[in-house]
């Protein structure tokens, strides 16, 4: 239903974010205000922001890659090579950037860039919002990623496959990337 976020409890659509970090609003949410499906995961990162933000910024086919697990990235085409360094080429990112999934893939654009915060990007047909944001915590970091999903106009079919194969499949993908991304910033530190 329209208008309904399709947010439930548990692991699927909240791994490691607090309950305060699911309801937040977030730099971003307003891309796509009414979204059918909302996602926040998150991790803590024994590292700056600073120390986050370059890894979070070189990501994408043909650059840094995603830091999951690329095998499962290129059976679809998507030509992902997880760097395990800071690629300097990869680090000027700017608002109106296109981002490709992949060589052939739709684009994401970069839509809000708050270097040290937050990183945006929104699909080109405007149904897809992927957030990073990195928040001070402690003596490290909150990395939390968010997607806000507009499944509007897809048939049933397509809906029902969503939730049964592509939502546990974006929790174990999401998941390994934010680890990706902790173990690299941590070791860089």
């Amino acid at each position: 239903m329209k208008g309904t976020v399709l947010q439930r409890p548990g692991r699927w659509l909240t791994w490691g974010a607090t309950m305060g970090e699911v309801a937040a609003t977030l730099p971003g949410d307003e891309l796509l205000a009414d979204p059918d499906i909302v996602s926040t995961r998150a991790v803590t990162i024994d590292a700056s922001p600073e120390a986050v933000w370059p890894w979070l910024v070189q990501m994408g086919s043909g650059r840094g890659g995603a830091y999951t697990y690329d095998w499962i990235e290129n059976l679809f085409g998507l030509d992902m090579h997880s760097a395990d360094e800071i690629l300097p080429q990869f680090q000027d990112l700017a608002v109106g950037d296109e981002l490709p999934l992949g060589k052939n893939g739709p684009a994401l654009r970069v839509e809000i860039l708050d270097p040290g915060r937050t990183l945006a990007f929104r699909s080109a047909d405007g149904a897809w919002v992927w957030a990073f944001h990195l928040r001070p915590h402690r003596a490290g970091t909150r990395l939390i990623s968010r997607n806000r999903m507009a499944l509007a106009g897809s048939p049933r079919p397509a809906r029902i496959a969503y939730r049964l194969v592509m939502e546990p499949g974006s929790l174990i993908m999401e998941r390994r990337m934010l680890l990706g991304i902790k173990q690299r910033a941590e070791g860089a530190s």
